[in-house]
């Protein structure tokens, strides 16, 4: 008797938890770009049945572009996506309740030829400059204020500017049409490993604007409200995610699982691109790192004068998820160059 009670609980307790797990309250559908490093992280979180383990599922809808995937954001065909948190802060203004929890701090980079005679700013001048992301792009507008705070230099003015995609840029640099590039971390990377070197990368031009804490440039989206109605699903998907980043970094064998999702054939290449997203591992972040976010906004608002911060000169209150506020571990082991 006592045994076939046993065995009615486990039943019961058994299908509770199958239930809880196929629960649509349990289920967080994700926008992503087919080949960006979300894609490599979920992939991991599939393989390794971490999902699952925490009782959540996921459903990824490809993306063609990550302008395509506010979009689907906006429409509620997503719950999440990966962008940053000055769009999140635009949206707030607009009564949007986005809201941001960091993902990466890698960041853009200016690249120079092996041997070029361009070793600072100031050098800059006369040059042909690419410059990826357009007019608008926050990199470009953050070396321009470090030009002007450090050197008096205008840059909009003092180089002649090259805007375009991103691949197409890193070819103009190959065929020695561009004397140095401002390109993003992921693409920059293909010319380092062919012997192309970094003057600065974005950590440092912030720096030597002041800005010393280690921001983070993208995060994973959501409307608050969905937030707040799933707290226990979000935090579960963050812990998976957090499992897998580390993994990722320290385990050959699962960045091994998941490199064909870089696109890439050259070892050098696919090296340098882990050991960039390592890098990027958000390592903490809390007061310190939102006030950094603040000064950030207040130097885009003025250097952009305005045209992509919005009217306002301050960052929106509620930008940060709350329960972003976080220690993460560092992986032990970095990857090797």
């Amino acid at each position: 008797m006592i045994q076939r009670l046993v065995a009615i609980v486990f039943l019961f307790s058994s299908l509770a938890t199958a239930t809880a797990a196929e629960s649509p309250e349990r289920l967080i559908k994700i926008g992503v770009l087919a080949f960006g490093t979300l894609a490599w992280e979920l992939a991991l979180v599939q393989r390794e049945g971490l999902a699952q383990a925490h009782g959540i599922k996921l459903e990824q809808q490809t993306l063609a572009s990550s302008e395509a995937g506010k979009i689907a954001l906006q429409g509620g065909s997503v719950d999440m996506i990966v962008s940053d948190w000055l769009w999140v802060s635009q949206q707030r203004e607009r009564g949007v309740d986005f809201t941001f929890i960091p993902y990466s701090t890698a960041a853009g980079v200016l690249i120079v030829p092996a041997g070029s005679a361009i070793h600072s700013l100031q050098d800059l001048a006369g040059k042909r400059l690419g410059i990826a992301g357009g007019g608008l792009d926050k990199n470009w507008i953050l070396l321009r204020a470090l030009a002007k705070q450090k050197y008096q230099l205008d840059l909009d003015r003092a180089v002649e500017k090259v805007f375009g995609a991103p691949p197409l840029l890193n070819q103009q640099m190959l065929q020695g049409n561009l004397d140095a590039l401002l390109n993003f971390w992921h693409i920059a990377a293909k010319l380092e490993a062919k012997g192309y070197a970094r003057l600065l990368d974005v950590k440092a031009i912030l720096y030597g604007l002041g800005v010393s804490a280690d921001v983070p440039s993208l995060g994973y989206v959501v409307r608050e409200g969905w937030a707040l109605a799933h707290k226990p699903t979000l935090d579960d998907f963050l812990r998976a995610s957090r499992t897998a980043k580390r993994s990722l970094c320290e385990s050959d064998s699962a960045w091994e699982s998941i490199v064909a999702l870089t696109q890439e054939r050259e070892k050098d290449i696919q090296d340098l691109l882990r050991r960039y997203y390592c890098e990027g591992l958000v390592k903490s972040f809390g007061v310190k790192e939102q006030q950094a976010a603040e000064r950030i906004y207040s130097l885009l608002h003025q250097y952009g004068s305005g045209r992509l911060t919005g009217k306002s000169g301050r960052l929106q209150p509620g930008t940060f998820w709350p329960e972003a506020v976080q220690q993460t571990p560092i992986p032990l082991r970095m990857p090797s160059r």
